[in-house]
């Protein structure tokens, strides 16, 4: 049975990790599931699987589960990046700032909800009593780099006293907890219904596109002045950006150009944005129905309308005005679809790699479009694997980076968590720039980012579990209420002021919440209850300042601490 044993208790053996964090994630994620007053933990239940196996001395070379832990945020946080890295800088521009000062707000109310509790809980005759408040803190926000800044601080000025790993252990767990339950409380309160905010965010995002989302619509041209005009002046006498993908004169249906000459009577294809669209038909005369397929099945080579895809590297950050495509295969792109969304056919947009063009011409010309382009849904299959990797080393290196500041004994870092996001959001949205191909399916983007959490979350449990109940039954009860006043006190105040003076959306809310706390299970949570990316966007737009004045603010502490207190 020695191989048994082996198999199960063994911490060094690989066989024995990799069985350990698959029995903790697996009944971890089936447990989450479980729904009691209609609320569900998701992979966040990872965490509580992980302290019970810890505490029932299944574990594992803490080194190779460090890297783990490790590992697991990089992918998690990459993965966020590159989901909300395409409109990350636009939402920043709308609503940024004031996500930022609620975060921002969040971070003092932590700190001075901490100071209130040293004085009421703690005990001040103990050395150990405040540098353990800076552990409770860091586990009452989640986090970890928070924690690793102000242990390096100790030991910048010579502290030899108690691990505050022990005060981190026990605040995180409940710290997970309170940061999912108080925002359902918020929900409770301000009697917020699900399906309302999810169609708010619909209507802003419908609201936002507007500009850009395409209208096709068949009109007659009836106004005289225009006759004998190309489509060219027609273009400039309306002032309006709009696409004329196919012309019907008398019997015959042509792919027109710039130089193209309409008579009053013509049948004109425009395709142009939502807000322009009613200006556009009223101009050039009247509305009507033609039915192009048949119209055009006459001619010695019928007009076809299709969807092709772009796939060739070299089309990649190279916009329509550059490529010239319409003009050279004398063809019409009337639309561009871009993660389910379509996009008006603009000079200016740029191309990347899985867009798909909606191209109107002859048989031939759309054909040999398609080869140009790529159009060979395969290359799509394969994960971009060099590119992430490239960003996770970029990342790492940016995360590494020390900041000094004037007066603080440790340089600030990114850490191994904001490295990766910056530049993942980076990558996602400038990519193309410098060749780097970004593309991936959100079903292989999603399947990233939850093994990563869950590697993450199996990691902690698994450390923190060992010494759990012996922290809690030698004073960790204290910590643990501190932690949970630090937790929920400041979350509850920032979401009622999220909602009632801001009239925040409240995926949006749950987000600025994750992201100023730096926890990613409840980032999982709120992207679980809503199929818009608004927690995800709020997340990362708060996360990079979020995670800088959370390492800052440790280190400041023990340093103001230590000869305070």
């Amino acid at each position: 049975m020695e191989w048994l044993n082996t198999l199960l208790f063994d911490a060094d053996s690989i066989a024995h990790i990799v069985i350990l964090y698959s029995f903790v994630i697996a009944l971890g994620t089936l447990l989450g599931k479980c729904k009691v007053a209609g609320i569900s933990l998701g992979v966040a239940f990872i965490l509580f699987v992980g302290i019970i196996a810890g505490h029932f001395g299944l574990t594992g070379n803490l080194k190779i589960v460090n890297f783990i832990q490790d590992f697991g945020l990089i992918l998690f946080v990459y993965s966020i990046g590159m989901q909300v890295g395409p409109s990350f800088f636009s939402y920043f521009k709308e609503g940024g700032l004031r996500m930022n000062r609620l975060a921002f707000e969040l971070v003092v109310l932590n700190i001075a909800v901490a100071i209130v509790t040293y004085f009421m809980l703690f005990d001040r005759t103990d050395p150990d009593s405040f540098p353990m408040l800076v552990g409770v803190l860091s586990g009452a926000v989640t986090n970890t780099p928070g924690l690793g800044a102000a242990e390096e601080a100790l030991s910048q000025i010579g502290y030899r006293g108690g691990d505050i790993a022990a005060g981190y252990a026990c605040a995180y767990p409940l710290a997970v907890l309170g940061v999912i339950m108080v925002p359902l409380i918020v929900k409770l309160v301000c009697k917020i219904d699900f399906k309302k905010e999810d169609d708010q965010l619909t209507q802003a995002e419908q609201q936002a596109e507007l500009h850009h989302k395409p209208h096709v619509q068949d009109i007659r041209l009836d106004a005289p002045i225009l006759d004998g005009k190309t489509l060219l002046e027609l273009r400039q006498i309306l002032n309006r950006d709009f696409i004329c993908s196919r012309v019907k004169h008398g019997d015959e249906v042509i792919t027109p150009h710039k130089d193209t000459i309409l008579h009053t009577g013509d049948i004109l294809r425009i395709v142009s944005s939502e807000d322009d669209a009613e200006a556009v038909g009223m101009l050039l005369g009247s509305s009507c129905e033609c039915d192009w397929e048949k119209e055009g099945a006459g001619s010695k080579e019928p007009m076809v309308s299709r969807r092709i895809v772009v796939t060739r590297s070299d089309i990649n950050g190279k916009t329509l005005g550059q490529l010239q495509l319409g003009s050279a295969y004398d063809v019409t792109i009337t639309r561009v679809v871009r993660s389910g969304t379509e996009l008006l056919a603009q000079a200016g947009l740029v191309l990347q790699i899985g867009d798909r063009l909606i191209v109107v011409g002859h048989k031939s010309a759309v054909q040999a479009l398609a080869s140009r382009v790529g159009n060979e849904m395969k290359r799509l299959d394969t994960p971009n694997i060099a590119t992430m990797f490239i960003g996770i080393l970029l990342g790492i290196v940016l995360g590494s980076i020390p900041i000094r500041i004037p007066g603080i004994p440790t340089p600030m870092k990114l850490g191994l968590a904001g490295g990766p996001l910056v530049v993942a959001i980076l990558i996602a949205r400038f990519g193309y720039k410098i060749g780097l191909v970004t593309y991936s399916k959100a079903s292989a983007n999603n399947m990233v980012r939850e093994i990563g959490i869950s590697l993450f979350l199996a990691s902690v449990g698994i450390k923190s579990g060992a010494n759990f109940v012996e922290t809690l039954m030698s004073g960790g009860i204290t910590y643990l209420v501190a932690g949970l006043l630090i937790t929920v006190i400041p979350v509850f105040v920032i979401s009622l002021v999220a909602r009632v003076r801001y009239k925040m959306n409240y995926f949006n809310i749950i987000g600025i919440i994750a992201g100023a706390n730096t926890n990613p299970p409840a980032l999982a949570y709120g992207n679980a209850q809503t199929d818009h990316d608004a927690p995800a966007v709020s997340y990362s737009t708060v996360y990079p300042l979020t995670m800088f004045l959370r390492i800052l603010t440790a280190q400041l502490l023990v340093i103001i601490g230590s000869s305070l207190f």
